[in-house]
């Protein structure tokens, strides 16, 4: 049973940091697309960005582009997001997800159907 576990999430202020992790327990990790998305209260899930399975290759939506970084360590299976430059329009749950039947990285990773597997989600909160 695939599980991931996110983490990192808390209470920052605007302009302020974070780093979030995705602790996965699929296998083998190295060959999966990996996504994060978001959702903010009475809004629909949002694409934020996502990352090859080499870690080589990232997509991100535009708002985040710039401030927002997706990284992956193969070794230790977990998924990074560094986000900087935050601001209160970032609030909201973000939640890791991998797709066993997405191979390549771009428009079509911004998807949620796409991902097969998701995490319980980590609050983010930005205060003004």
């Amino acid at each position: 049973q695939v599980q991931l576990v996110e983490s990192g999430g808390g209470l920052v202020q605007a302009g302020g940091s974070l780093r979030l992790s995705c602790a996965a327990s699929v296998r083998p990790f190295s060959r999966y697309v990996m996504g994060w998305f978001r959702q903010a209260p009475g809004k629909e899930r949002e694409f934020v960005g996502a990352i090859s399975w080499s870690g080589g290759s990232m997509y991100y939506t535009d708002s985040v582009k710039g401030r927002f970084t997706i990284s992956k360590d193969n070794a230790k299976n977990t998924l990074y997001l560094q986000m900087n430059s935050l601001n209160p329009e970032d609030t909201a749950v973000y939640y890791c997800a991998v797709s066993s039947v997405l191979h390549t990285i771009g428009a079509i990773t911004a998807t949620a159907e796409k991902y097969d597997y998701w995490g319980q989600g980590t609050q983010v909160t930005v205060s003004s």
